[in-house]
C-alpha cells in the first residue's frame, strides 16, 4: 500500500451504498462525505493515501480503491499487444506430454533398442 496522496482512484457505487457512514467516519484523509441523499460521496480524492480501510470495511462492497495510471518511465518495457496475436504460442506451457518421464525406448515397429 502506498501512503502517498493522489495515487488512488476512489469510486463509490451509489446503487450499493446504503449510507452507513463507515467510510466517512474512519477515513484518515477525509476523502468521503455523507450528503443529503444519505449516501457517501468522494469529495477529496486527491487526499486519499490508499490505506484501503474504506474498501475493506464497507459492508455493502460499495467502495473501490484502485491505483491511478502512472505515466511510464523511459526504462519501462513496452509490450505491444499485437505481438501476442502474431505469435500466439509465445510464452505458453507446452503441456504435460512434452519432456515428461524417460525417453521412449521402443522403435517405431515395437522392437526395443539395444
Amino acid at each position: 500500500m502506498s501512503k502517498k496522496k493522489g495515487q488512488a482512484k476512489v469510486t463509490i457505487y451509489p446503487d450499493w451504498c446504503k449510507g452507513c457512514g463507515i467510510c466517512a467516519a474512519f477515513c484518515p484523509a477525509g476523502v468521503f462525505e455523507l450528503r443529503a441523499d444519505g449516501k457517501s460521496h468522494v469529495v477529496r480524492e486527491a487526499e486519499c493515501v490508499n490505506c484501503g480501510f474504506c474498501e475493506l470495511h464497507c459492508p455493502d462492497f460499495a467502495v473501490s480503491v484502485t491505483p491511478k495510471e502512472i505515466s511510464r518511465r523511459k526504462t519501462d518495457a513496452f509490450v505491444d499487444p499485437r505481438d501476442e496475436v502474431a505469435n500466439p504460442s509465445a510464452g505458453t506451457d507446452p503441456g504435460p506430454e512434452e519432456n515428461v518421464g524417460t525417453p521412449n525406448r521402443e522403435e517405431d515397429h515395437g522392437h526395443k533398442k539395444a
